[in-house]
Parts: structure tokens; C-alpha cells; sequence
């Protein structure tokens, strides 16, 4: 069944060229209009989404072929957008940066679900080259149907009418041109953005969209929107499982990545999701399995140290056998201590005979591949699962552990072990989309529910 979904993609040409300012704008303008958005953020980023979720007013879904296959990527679009008059996919990078060979990058993104692309340039200290740039990327990929031009960060009038001169002659339309301002910067962080649930409020979008708002030619948007041809639909939607457990889920300022279809593939799987706080609760929830997303533990580490009525309640459900499974932030907060980047030591909850030491430069960034080493509450020995890793932080083990995964890097090929596995616990630094590997949340389910009818 073919299904009409309007859909447009805004790439850049770098990182840092303003697209997610944009982009977000855009989306909140739209809804300001009583247009359903649904917005979309191209690979594995938690933050971005935060934000042009806020701006739609509802929530955003990270599209990524690494994670997920093309197969899965098309249906969480096609679930995502069902309900929506029209959907805003923000690009990640450039438009043709992602992992080794292409994987997961905006043009891939592009090509797969047949989406007209809006090309970000940021305009500041160039002229007449951007029509270069523009040309550039028009002629890179022709299977990538590039529609036209936003203008960014333009000096003066004049600046902005040679520019955009230079551009049509490229016969690329110009849908929008935005003059520099710092009012909508976003105060950054290590990891690139402060995350919405710390700096996530309507003033600050209202603030984007008054200024991106008037820079845009939305009637050649939607336009380009509504061009898009046709998805093919397939009615393939998964059972949901019989059984029934609680899984409680960690989720405050200081936990806050996950994947919103991911946890829909947990709850098909059987999951009854409730959230709580490690930060503010004073015990865990009446459930059968715990998860820990990542997120900046390290920031909010005095104040999880000092709540020590939760880290006993967590230790008590680990004692009794409780599966839990834990992702880089979730990871560092099942350890002895965090160490913060002052070097002031912050005691965990001590599950996993590791210590977490920030540090001042980024220690792995990417796609990797993880074997599972041994069986797990997630996976079977020599499963591979794909995922990405993203973090500051190191950890060293104060004795000799089981290490749950043998990584191999996408990029570089490179391969090593890491990670903390043992009977009921799995943490490492590694982010997944159960989406990509459904069998691994059926599994966490199922171990959920064994341990709680025990």
C-alpha cells in the first residue's frame, strides 16, 4: 500500500552551519500554524530531538541505518508520521558525512525515503562561493534530490542579495535567508547541546521562531513538502507479547537518552513501562527489571551520591537477582564512584567494580559493533549487536571483570573488550535501538517476567 506522507529534509553543509536552530524554528512555525508536525533527527543524537520535539509539541524519532536496518528505519517513519500533515527530518553533519561507506548519514536518509533536501549554508566571511558550495552538492549525488537553499547567517542586505543571486543562477530555489543574531544560541555542553529537559522551555522556542519565522518562504516549503512522492507501506507490525511485567525506567535531568520507539519495541515485547527518578525518588518502583539510559550522571553526581535511600533500594532489587541493564550514563551511576571533571570523587551505587573519571577531551566517539562475550540479560554469546558510543568519561575496573562485549569500530576497525557483565547485570558504554534488535528487549522482557513470578 503506497502512503502519502509530505516530508522534507534539512541537511547543511557542515556541522555548526545552524540547521538545528532552523530546523527547529521551522517546525515550531509550522505548529504555530495548526499544521500536525512530526519531526525527525537523522542518527543516533539524544538532544537534538529534545528540541524539535518541544518545538512540534509533541515528541521527535532519530532515523539511523546503523542502528536500525532500512527496513526498520521506514517503519518508524511511516508509524511516526502516520497522523501527521507533514514531517521535518533535521540532518546530521553534512549532508554527506555519516559512518564508514555512507552508513547513516542525511544523504543515505535522503535516498531511502525518497525526500526533497533543503541545503543550510552558512553564509558568514563568503559570497558569491557559496553558489559553489551549493553547486558542489547539487552535482555530488544526482540520486539526492537537492530543492533548495536556506541562507544563513547573512552580514547585511547586500551580502544577502549577493548570495542569493549567485545561488539562483544554479536555478536552486532560495526558501530562506536568516541575518546572523546570537538571540537563539543554545548554552553548549561537552557533548554539543544542554539537553531539553535542563534547558527546555516555550520561551526559548518562541524566541527561535519569531526569528526564523520571518526568514522563511513557507509557501514554496510546503510546496517542495508536498511533492514528495509516495511511501510503499507494509502492514508488518508486531505482535504484542501475552505476557505482562513492569520495567522501570530511569528518567530525570540526569537520565534522559532514549529512543522513543525503542522503548515501543520494549513495551511490544511485554514491557509495562513507569519511569522514576534516581535523583528525586527515595526508592525504585514495584517492577520486575530496571534500565538505565545515558545521560550527564557527572553533572548531577553530588546529588545521586547523596541520595542514599535509592542507591540502597537499587541495591536491594540487584541483590535479589533483579535483571538491570545500563547505557553509558546508566552505566557510570551502577559503578563505585564518578569522578567529576574537578576530580571530586562522588560514590554510586557500587553494582559494578568500576570507577567512571571524567575527562577534559572526548574519549570515543561512533558506530561500533558489540559481541556479546557471554550470555547476558540482553543477548546470547557471540550475538552482535550494533550501537554507537559517545562519552568523556573513562572507566577502570578495580579488579579483574567480566567484560560484557568485544567492540569492533565502524570507522577504523579497531577492536576491544569493555563493558561489566554478570548474572542479572549488563552495563557498558554502549547505546543500542532496540529496534534494531528486537530480540534483545524479548529477551530483557523475558527475564523481567521470569524473575518476577519466581
Amino acid at each position: 500500500m503506497d502512503a502519502e506522507r509530505p516530508r522534507l529534509l534539512i541537511a547543511a553543509a557542515h556541522s555548526g552551519s545552524g540547521k538545528t536552530t532552523i530546523t527547529s524554528g521551522i517546525v515550531a512555525a509550522l505548529a504555530a500554524r495548526g499544521l500536525r508536525v512530526h519531526p525527525y533527527k537523522v542518527g543516533p543524537d539524544y538532544i537534538d530531538p529534545g528540541y524539535l520535539g518541544l518545538a512540534a509539541g509533541g515528541r521527535a524519532d532519530n532515523l539511523d541505518t546503523w542502528l536500525t536496518d532500512e527496513a526498520a528505519m521506514k517503519k518508524i517513519f511511516l508509524s511516526a508520521s502516520e497522523e501527521a500533515d507533514i514531517s521535518i527530518i533535521e540532518g546530521v553533519m553534512g549532508l554527506y558525512d555519516g559512518g564508514r561507506g555512507g552508513v547513516s548519514s542525511t544523504a543515505q536518509i535522503a535516498k531511502a525515503l525518497n525526500a526533497p533536501v533543503l541545503l543550510v549554508i552558512d553564509v558568514r566571511s563568503m559570497g558569491e562561493s557559496a553558489a559553489a558550495i551549493a553547486k558542489g552538492f547539487l552535482d555530488y549525488d544526482p540520486e539526492v534530490d537537492l530543492r533548495g537553499v536556506i541562507v544563513n547567517r547573512y552580514g547585511s542586505e547586500n551580502h544577502r542579495e549577493m548570495v542569493c543571486e549567485a545561488i539562483k543562477r544554479l536555478g536552486l530555489p532560495i526558501v530562506g535567508a536568516v541575518p546572523r543574531s546570537r538571540e537563539a544560541e543554545v548554552r553548549e555542553r561537552h557533548l554539543g547541546l544542554l539537553p531539553v529537559e535542563e534547558n527546555g522551555n516555550r520561551e526559548h522556542i518562541e524566541n527561535v521562531r519569531k526569528m526564523i519565522e520571518p526568514a522563511i518562504d513557507f509557501d514554496t516549503l510546503l510546496k517542495i513538502a508536498q511533492s514528495a512522492p509516495p511511501l510503499r507501506a507494509e502492514d508488518n507490525a508486531a505482535p504484542r507479547s501475552e505476557k505482562r511485567v513492569t520495567i522501570a525506567v530511569a528518567r530525570d535531568e540526569a537520565f534522559s537518552f532514549y529512543y522513543p520507539e525503542s522503548i515501543a519495541v520494549l513495551a511490544a515485547a511485554g514491557a509495562e513501562i513507569v519511569n522514576f527518578s534516581p535523583l528525586n525518588d527515595e526508592k525504585i518502583p514495584d517492577c520486575g527489571g530496571l534500565i538505565f539510559g545515558g545521560g550527564f550522571p557527572e553533572v548531577f553526581a553530588a546529588r545521586l551520591a547523596a541520595n542514599t535511600a535509592m542507591k540502597e533500594s537499587i541495591a536491594g532489587a540487584a541483590a535479589s537477582c533483579m535483571p538491570i541493564y545500563a547505557e553509558c550514563g546508566g552505566f557510570m551511576y551502577l559503578t563505585r564512584e564518578i569522578k567529576d571533571f574537578d576530580g571530586a570523587a562522588h560514590r554510586m551505587c557500587g553494582l559494578i567494580p568500576m570507577s567512571c573519571k571524567m575527562n577534559d577531551s572526548l574519549r570515543t566517539v561512533g558506530y561500533v559493533t558489540a559481541k556479546a562475550l557471554s550470555d547476558n540479560v540482553i543477548a546470547k554469546k557471540g550475538e552482535e549487536l550494533r550501537g554507537h558510543e559517545f562519552h568523556f568519561s573513562s572507566a577502570e575496573p578495580d579488579c579483574e571483570i567480566p567484560h560484557a562485549f568485544q567492540f569492533t569500530k565502524n570507522r577504523t576497525g579497531e577492536s576491544y573488550c569493555a563493558g561489566y557483565a554478570k548474572d542479572n547485570i549488563l552495563g557498558s558504554y554502549l547505546h543500542l535501538h532496540f529496534a534494531g534488535f528486537p530480540k534483545a528487549a524479548e529477551r530483557f522482557v523475558e527475564r523481567c517476567w521470569e524473575y518476577k513470578i519466581k
